[in-house]
């Protein structure tokens, strides 16, 4: 079972996400491709990382000039934008130095973060994950399908593709008599059974769904929807034939086993 207290650095390589949305362009006089900033969605990638644990570290790395349309979406997500100036094509280079020594710097510093993200296909930051591993933390990839190298993907714990963020599994359908003020109660407890169920949580305490509903949602409170309790949504959940639950023996709460099939 993994462990849900995991602290994770995030550190985003946004031009290499940003040109890999369209890896075919033709690259104009100055040897670039075309910024497709606007294309690259961030917020969904973070979600997926909450999955894993809490964010308590989000940096992206870019001459930001070039992406003034990214600029706000990634403000509002609490990304701290860190401005590489792009001076005779160099700024890339450059970037990527700058991400790995404050990697590097943010692993020596800060202990308590177990878990770093390299969101980047490239190929030259295998070396920093493999330092960091070396300073016993787990390395996540993130990357394009098309512009990711196999090197880079091979050398992390895990690697994520971009393009699987978002595919759902078989999440059963909420019936149509739900009544709609609990319709967002009832998504975010089967997104975030599904979600453990990715991270191979097979038996599920009900404390440990409600963290996983929490670390995305932590406004959540279960009376917001009209019931007195989590357990009251669950058992209601399970009334439907979307879940299957049992009692644990010693503590008397539910464990829900999955969905139903």
């Amino acid at each position: 079972m993994p462990e849900f207290d995991n602290s994770i650095a995030v550190f985003i390589d946004y031009e290499n996400m940003a040109l890999g949305m369209v890896p075919n362009t033709t690259p104009n006089s100055s040897g670039r491709r075309k910024p497709v900033g606007s294309q690259l969605d961030i917020s969904k990638i973070l979600e997926r990382l909450l999955d894993k644990g809490r964010i308590v570290a989000k940096r992206a790395y870019s001459d930001w000039q070039r992406y003034p349309e990214a600029v706000s979406s990634l403000h509002a997500l609490g990304v701290d934008l860190l401005e590489i100036p792009d001076n005779n094509n160099s700024g890339k280079n450059s970037a990527d130095i700058r991400l790995a020594v404050d990697a590097i710097e943010l692993c020596h510093d800060k202990d308590f973060i177990n878990t770093f993200v390299i969101v980047s296909g490239d190929s030259d930051f295998t070396p920093l994950v493999s330092r960091l591993k070396e300073n016993g933390k787990t390395v996540i990839g993130v990357g394009m399908i098309d512009s990711t190298s196999e090197l880079l993907a091979a050398n992390c714990d895990e690697f994520i593709f971009y393009e699987d963020i978002g595919k759902t599994a078989d999440v059963p359908l909420i019936p149509d008599n739900l009544p709609k003020e609990k319709r967002k109660a009832y998504e975010l407890l089967l997104d975030s059974i599904e979600a453990l169920q990715r991270e191979n949580i097979d038996t599920m305490h009900s404390s440990i769904i409600k963290d996983a509903i929490r670390r995305k949602t932590p406004q959540f409170n279960e009376s917001t929807y009209g019931y007195r309790s989590f357990t009251k949504l669950l058992e209601e959940v399970e009334s439907y034939g979307l879940i299957k639950m049992h009692k644990d023996d010693k503590s008397g709460t539910w464990v829900v086993e999955g969905f139903s099939g």
